[in-house]
């Protein structure tokens, strides 16, 4: 019984060894790292360790901005009676598409049709008034030479075509008016686009532009989309054109789409406007992005996430993400790999991210080597041995191994 503490102390250092063993072999599956290529462990025959690496290349890289937001039917038209009645007949399936000046509704037209008829009748009047007025003033008018009329009786002639020429005009102002009425008992669609549920039923009475709209028609292709910017943002990139490193992408802008399942939306949208305005409560403005929708997939208030092209970002570096960490005081920091095999550690300038990548505008330069895995093994002023991997684009992990690089940047023989 008194044994076992014995056997303790004897065996306490292969324990310690198998837990540092089991700790690297861990930091490695940490790093995504091949043990066989990165890993030396105690008791390996070399001194420098492995890493991975990857040149890097000046490129133009496209700045994104992804902003949250909310789909807006391009039309809302709300249909309202302009003349008053009952409803005799609703023409029309809520929720179908309607095109502009389809029949909405029919207003029973009896007293319309009616006062439209003594329009017509009061005109027919007025005109068959008009020839008779005409003929007295010409006859006045040769008579006047001979002297055998009245001058005054001439002017009376005057005046009373010019009245008749009045009334046959007022007469077919007030027959356009009551065709204009009778024709708005078929209250039609002002737009096209989908219908929605009819406020009102066959037998309501309803008025002249009342307040109550009896249905809405929503345009949605193409549809809008609203998504707000913060003015930060927008100052950051005035300033990054001002100073030339990124240049806008001008009057087209191209816009993309994400769904609130995650999924892309398959059409491409481009940018309308933005708003000369910033909402003193949150800091934001609006920009309005237009898609077109020919399958209805989106529908006015859908959350999505718009992705805005903003502009291009010209001799940028772009750096795997698994190969940048922070420093103690928080600044982003890599692991460069020199001509000479010794390892840096360097501050950079990380302007956003590109998909798995950092934007790194500062702290880099063409040619250098990277480290992006196997970091765990190397410190700064260390020495390694550099393998140049490939790293995928969708996944941001190392797809594969290449050939060792030689302390002079280029491939070993």
């Amino acid at each position: 019984m008194f044994l076992l503490p014995e056997v303790t102390r004897k065996t306490s250092r292969g324990w310690r060894a198998t837990a540092f063993a089991a700790t690297a072999i861990l930091a490695i599956a940490a790093q995504g790292g091949n043990s066989e290529v990165y890993a030396q462990m105690p008791g390996g025959a070399a001194s420098k360790p492995q890493v991975g690496v990857i040149e890097l290349q000046p490129q133009s890289v496209a700045i994104t901005a992804k902003l949250s937001g909310r789909t807006v039917a391009s039309i809302d038209a709300e249909v309202r009676p302009q003349v008053g009645g009952i409803i005799e007949e609703r023409m029309f399936k809520e929720g179908s598409e309607v095109k502009a000046g389809d029949v909405l509704y029919r207003i029973d037209d009896d007293a319309y049709q009616a006062s439209y008829d003594a329009a017509v009748a009061t005109l027919r009047k007025a005109e068959a008034a008009l020839p008779s007025a005409e003929t007295k003033l010409q006859r006045y008018e040769e008579l006047i030479g001979q002297n055998a009329v009245a001058k005054q009786d001439l002017d009376d002639a005057r005046a009373a075509l010019a009245q008749a020429k009045a009334e046959v005009a007022s007469a077919k102002a007030a027959v356009e008016t009551a065709r204009i009425n009778l024709d708005r008992t078929q209250i039609r669609a002002p737009i096209s686009g989908r219908v929605e549920v009819s406020s009102l039923s066959v037998g309501a009475l309803v008025t002249a532009s009342q307040s109550d709209a009896l249905t809405t028609i929503r345009q949605l292709d193409p549809i809008n989309v609203d998504v707000t910017q913060s003015s930060t943002n927008l100052l950051n990139l005035r300033k990054a054109v001002r100073e030339g490193r990124v240049k806008l992408s001008g009057d087209n802008v191209q816009v993309r789409l994400f769904l609130e399942t995650g999924e892309e939306y398959p059409e491409t949208g481009k940018l309308e406007f933005s708003e000369a305005y910033v909402d003193p409560t949150t800091g934001t403005y609006t920009l309005r992005a237009e898609f077109p929708n020919p399958d209805r997939l989106l529908l006015p208030g859908m959350y999505v996430q718009a992705v805005v092209e903003e502009g291009v970002a010209q001799n940028s570096f772009l750096l795997p993400q698994r190969a940048v960490s922070r420093n103690a005081r928080g600044e982003p920091t890599g692991f460069f790999l020199g001509a000479d095999g010794k390892v840096e550690q360097r501050v950079l300038k990380v302007e956003g991210n590109v998909g798995n990548n950092w934007l790194v505008t500062e702290g880099v330069s063409a040619g250098e080597r990277l480290i992006v895995e196997g970091m765990l093994f190397v410190k700064a002023g260390g020495e390694a041995i550099g393998t140049l991997v490939t790293i995928n684009a969708t996944t941001g992990e190392v797809e594969s191994h290449g050939d060792a690089v030689s302390n002079q940047g280029g491939k070993s023989n």
